[in-house]
C-alpha cells in the first residue's frame, strides 16, 4: 500500500483505562486492579506550573484546563502563572493555585485567560534567579509552557541553568539547603501555542485551525493577507488563483505568469480571482512582495478592479474551533504524564502532533530545526526550506501547485475516462472533492464524467463531462451540487454495466459514507456476473457520522462538530442569567458515537452517551447525582449529549425526563434534537483541505489503477486491490481493498468493529471529574527528529 504522511485532525495521545473486548454487538471493558490506580497516585507530593506566553492563540484555554484538571486527578498541586514569564519572575499574586472550578467556562473563550505578555526581564540571568526563587518557594518543579519557539527556547534555558541558579540562591541566604535538595530538577514540557504553524516536529500548533476559520470566513468573499501556512492551506481551501509564501518565491517573470493566469479565468467564466498574500513573502532576489504591489500590478496591467483586505489581528480572534479545544486538551493531558514521568535525565520535550498521533520530541532538535528554515530562507535554500517545514507542508504545496499553475491540456492526452460520484447523505466537502478529483483529471489528459444521484443516476445515465469550469467555486459549497442517494448498485447491474459501456467509463471515483463503502463491496460481488464491473475504483469517505471502515477520519464529520459545538456554547450562553439548568442534547450518526464524543470533549460535556458503551439505569442516575453536587459549586451549568442511536429504550424523551425528575428543586433540564442541521453548510478550512487532497490522491491513483488494468485493448479489473477505500489511519493516508475491510466491519449497526476514538472517552469523564481511572501504561514516546545538513536526506 502507498503512504504518504498527511495533516489530520485529532490525534490519538492512547491513554486508555480499559482493555477493549469486542462482542457482535457491543464494546466491553475489562481493568486490572494494578491499572485500577496506577494514575491517581502519579503526581502525590508533586507541583506543576503552568504559563502561555508570547502571541496568545484559540485552543491555549483548553490546555490550560487540561493540565490543570489531569494534574489535579493525579494527586499534584497546579498552579497558574499570569502574564507569562513576566509573571514568573514577579511572584506574588502572579503565581497561584488552581483549583478545579477555576477552569469553568473557559473552553470557548478565545486567547488565553491567564495572559501572557512579553518578559525582557527572563532574558536575562537576574530575572530567571528570581523566577526559580518564586518556584522553589512554592515547591514546583514541573512547569508546563504553551507557546511559542522563542518562549520554549527559554524554557529550555531555565532548565539548564536551574542547578547553577539554586547554588545561587542557597549561597545568598533566599532558599534553605533542605528546599535546594527538594527542588534538585525541573522538568519542562512544551506545548506549541500558535496561529502560524510556523514550528517544525509538529503538523498543527494550537490555535491554527481556529485562525483558519476566521480566514476562511472572509476569504470566501474577498482577497486576504495571512501568515505563510496559513496562505497555502487557504489557498487549497478557497481554490485561490494564486498564493506567495516566503519558503517558495515565484520564478522570475511571475508578473507576466499571474497576469496571464488571470486573464485565462476571466475567460473561463471567473468573475472573481483571489491572490493570497503571506506575511514575508518575497521573490527569489529577496525583494518583498506584498498586497500592494500585486494590486498596483494587476490594475496596471489588467484594468481589473482590485482590493486589499490585510487581516491582521483577527486571525487570533474568535471562539476556538472544535479541533483547537480537542488537540489543547489531548496536548494537555499528554503534558501532565509527560512532567510527571520525568527524571533529572529526561530532556526537555515539546507534544507534537504527528498525523493523529501523539508525539514527545526533544525540544531543542525541534527549535533548531525552525531556525534551519529561517537560515535556509535567508540564504536563498528555499527547496531546503521547503524540506525543512515537513511533508505535511510539501504535500499542501504539490497540491496546490496542481491545481493553481498547472494548465489544463487542450487536448485529452491520457485517453482514460473517468467518474465521480455521490453516494449516501450530503456531507460538507463533498464538493470540494468532486472539484479537485474534476481538475485533476484534467490535468492530466483525462476525460471526467460526473453522475447526479449516485448509482441511481448511473443505471439512469445521469451523466454529463465536466471542463475545467464546471466545477468553479465548488470548493466552499456545502451539500452535493451533484446530488447523493442512498441507494445501492446491486439492484440495477444491468443498467449501470450498460451506461459503463455507453460512456465508455473506465474508472470511478466514489465519494460518500457508508453506503459508498456497502456499495463498492456490491459492485466487487458483481464483478463475477458482469464484466463492466471490473473497472477500478476507489471509495473516499465523506459523512458526518465517520463510520466508514479503513479510515480514521471522514470528509464533513469536522463540519458536523464544528457546528454542534458552537450550537452548545450557544445553548450553554442562553442560560448565562439562569442558575442551575441542564441541557440534554441530542446528535447525530446513527449507531457511530463519534460526533458526541468528540462533541463532549470539545464542548465540555458532563456526560455523552453512545451505542459502544453500554450504559445502564445505574449509569444515568450516577450521573444525574454527579450533576446534583456541580450544581453546589460555583458552576451552575450541565452539559449532557447524546447519540441518537446509543440505546433504544433510553431515549432522548427518557433521559430528560429523568433528569427533570430527579432534579426537581435543584435544577431544570431543557432538551434539543439537533437533526440535520448539523450537516453544516459551508464546510471548515479542514474539510476543505482534506477532501481537495483526498480528490488528488485518489484520481492519481485511479490512473495508474487503470494503466495497469489495461489488457488487450480495454481495461480489465478484477484483482482485489482494484477497488479500495482511501483512509487516514495514524499517520498516514492508505488505499485498501474494500473485501479486505470486511471483517472489520459490524455491517448490522453500521460501524467499523475497532474505532480509535474511543480510547479518548476515559479523558472526557475526567475532565468532567468523574471518578474513572486512566492507564498510563500507553503513551506518547519520545522520539527524534531528523534534520537536514549539508549532504543528509531529510525524512
Amino acid at each position: 500500500m502507498h503512504k504518504e504522511e498527511v495533516h489530520l485532525k485529532f490525534f490519538m495521545c492512547v491513554i486508555q483505562s480499559r482493555q477493549l473486548v469486542r462482542t457482535p454487538q457491543r464494546t466491553e471493558w475489562i481493568m486490572t486492579h494494578e491499572e485500577h490506580h496506577a494514575a491517581k497516585s502519579l503526581g502525590v507530593g508533586k507541583a506543576i506550573a503552568v504559563l502561555t506566553s508570547g502571541g496568545d492563540a484559540q485552543g491555549m484555554n483548553a490546555a490550560v484546563r487540561a493540565v490543570v484538571r489531569v494534574g489535579i486527578y493525579t494527586g499534584a498541586r497546579v498552579f497558574f502563572v499570569h502574564e507569562g514569564y513576566q509573571g514568573l519572575v514577579d511572584g506574588g499574586d502572579n503565581i497561584r493555585e488552581a483549583t478545579w472550578e477555576s477552569v469553568s467556562m473557559m473552553l470557548q473563550l478565545g486567547g488565553t485567560v491567564i495572559g501572557s505578555a512579553r518578559c525582557k526581564d527572563f532574558r536575562e540571568r537576574e530575572g530567571r534567579l528570581r523566577a526559580a526563587h518564586n518556584l522553589v518557594k512554592r515547591g514546583i518543579t514541573n512547569l508546563c509552557v504553551i507557546g511559542g519557539d522563542g518562549s520554549l527556547t527559554g524554557a529550555d534555558t531555565f532548565r539548564s541553568e536551574w542547578g547553577d541558579l539554586l547554588n545561587d540562591l542557597q549561597k545568598a541566604g533566599k532558599i534553605t539547603a533542605e528546599e535546594a535538595n527538594k527542588s534538585s530538577y525541573l522538568n519542562i514540557v512544551g506545548l506549541v501555542g500558535s496561529i502560524d504553524n510556523d514550528f517544525c516536529g509538529t503538523d498543527m500548533t494550537i490555535g491554527t485551525d481556529s485562525a483558519l476559520h476566521r480566514i476562511i470566513e472572509i476569504v470566501d468573499a474577498i482577497t486576504t493577507t495571512a501568515q505563510r501556512y496559513l496562505a497555502l492551506v487557504t489557498s487549497l481551501s478557497c481554490g485561490a488563483d494564486w498564493v506567495f509564501i516566503p519558503e517558495c518565491p515565484p520564478d522570475d517573470a511571475w508578473e507576466e505568469h499571474l497576469c496571464r493566469r488571470l486573464s485565462e479565468t476571466r475567460t473561463r467564466g471567473s468573475r472573481l480571482n483571489i491572490i493570497i498574500v503571506a506575511e514575508g513573502a518575497i521573490d527569489k532576489n529577496g525583494q518583498p512582495i506584498t498586497s500592494e504591489n500585486i494590486k498596483d500590478l494587476v490594475v496596471k496591467r489588467l484594468g481589473y478592479d482590485t482590493r486589499v483586505t490585510v487581516l491582521g489581528h483577527v486571525q487570533r480572534g474568535g471562539t476556538p474551533s472544535a479541533f483547537d479545544r480537542i488537540l489543547g486538551s489531548r496536548m494537555g493531558v499528554e503534558a501532565v504524564m509527560a512532567l510527571l514521568e520525568g527524571t533529572p535525565d529526561t530532556p526537555a520535550c515539546v507534544v507534537s502532533l504527528s498525523g493523529n498521533q501523539a508525539v514527545r520530541l526533544p525540544l531543542m532538535e525541534c527549535v533548531q530545526v525552525t531556525k534551519d528554515v529561517t537560515k535556509a530562507m535567508n540564504e536563498k535554500r528555499f527547496d531546503e526550506a521547503m524540506k525543512l517545514r515537513g511533508r505535511s507542508f510539501m504535500n499542501n504545496w504539490e497540491v496546490y501547485k496542481l491545481l493553481a499553475h498547472v494548465r489544463p491540456p487542450v487536448t485529452k492526452s491520457g485517453s482514460y475516462t473517468v467518474a465521480v460520484m455521490n453516494v449516501g447523505a450530503p456531507a460538507a466537502g463533498m464538493n470540494a472533492a468532486v472539484r479537485s478529483t474534476v481538475r485533476i483529471g484534467l490535468i492530466q489528459g483525462n476525460r471526467v464524467l460526473v453522475v447526479h444521484d449516485g448509482f441511481e443516476g448511473l443505471a439512469k445515465g445521469q451523466i454529463e463531462e465536466a471542463g475545467w469550469s464546471y466545477v468553479g467555486g465548488w470548493t466552499g459549497q456545502g451539500g452535493s451540487k451533484l446530488g447523493t442517494k442512498r441507494t445501492l448498485p446491486k439492484k440495477s447491474f444491468e443498467q449501470i454495466s450498460a451506461n459503463i459501456t455507453k460512456f465508455n467509463i473506465q474508472g470511478l471515483v466514489i465519494i460518500g459514507g457508508f453506503e459508498a463503502y456497502t456499495g463498492g463491496l456490491e459492485l466487487m460481488e458483481g464483478r463475477k456476473q458482469y464484466d463492466e464491473l471490473c473497472i477500478p475504483f476507489v471509495v473516499i469517505p465523506a459523512t458526518v457520522s465517520n463510520n466508514v471502515p479503513g479510515s480514521d477520519f471522514s470528509v464533513g464529520a469536522d463540519t458536523a462538530l464544528n457546528t454542534i459545538c458552537m450550537t452548545c456554547d450557544r445553548i450553554k450562553q442562553s442560560a448565562a442569567g439562569t442558575k442551575r439548568r441542564v441541557f440534554i442534547i441530542e446528535t447525530m450518526g446513527g449507531y457511530c458515537g463519534y460526533l458526541a464524543t468528540m462533541a463532549g470533549l470539545a464542548a465540555g460535556a458532563d456526560a455523552a452517551y453512545i451505542f459502544e458503551e453500554p450504559f445502564t439505569i445505574r449509569d444515568l442516575q450516577v450521573n444525574v447525582e454527579h450533576l446534583v453536587q456541580k450544581m453546589k459549586t460555583t458552576v451552575k451549568r450541565g452539559l449532557v449529549l447524546r447519540n441518537e442511536k446509543c440505546n433504544e429504550n433510553y431515549t432522548t424523551d427518557f433521559i430528560f425526563n429523568l433528569y427533570s425528575e430527579e432534579g426537581k428543586g435543584i435544577f431544570d433540564s431543557r432538551k434539543n434534537v439537533l437533526g440535520h442541521m448539523q450537516q453544516g453548510g459551508s464546510p471548515t478550512p479542514f474539510d476543505r483541505n482534506f477532501a481537495t487532497k483526498m480528490g488528488a490522491k485518489a484520481m492519481n491513483w485511479m490512473s495508474g489503477k487503470i494503466k495497469e488494468s489495461y489488457r488487450n485493448g480495454r481495461i480489465f479489473a478484477n484483482t482485489p486491490d482494484s477497488g479500495c477505500v482511501l483512509g487516514m489511519r495514524k499517520r498516514a493516508l492508505v488505499f485498501q481493498p474494500v473485501t479486505e475491510l470486511k471483517e472489520q466491519t459490524d455491517f448490522e449497526h453500521r460501524i467499523p468493529k475497532e474505532q480509535w476514538w474511543l480510547k479518548l472517552r476515559p479523558i472526557l469523564k475526567i475532565l468532567a471529574k468523574y471518578e474513572i481511572d486512566l492507564d498510563t501504561s500507553e503513551h506518547a514516546h519520545l522520539e527524534h527528529i531528523t534534520r537536514k545538513r549539508s549532504g543528509e536526506a531529510t525524512i
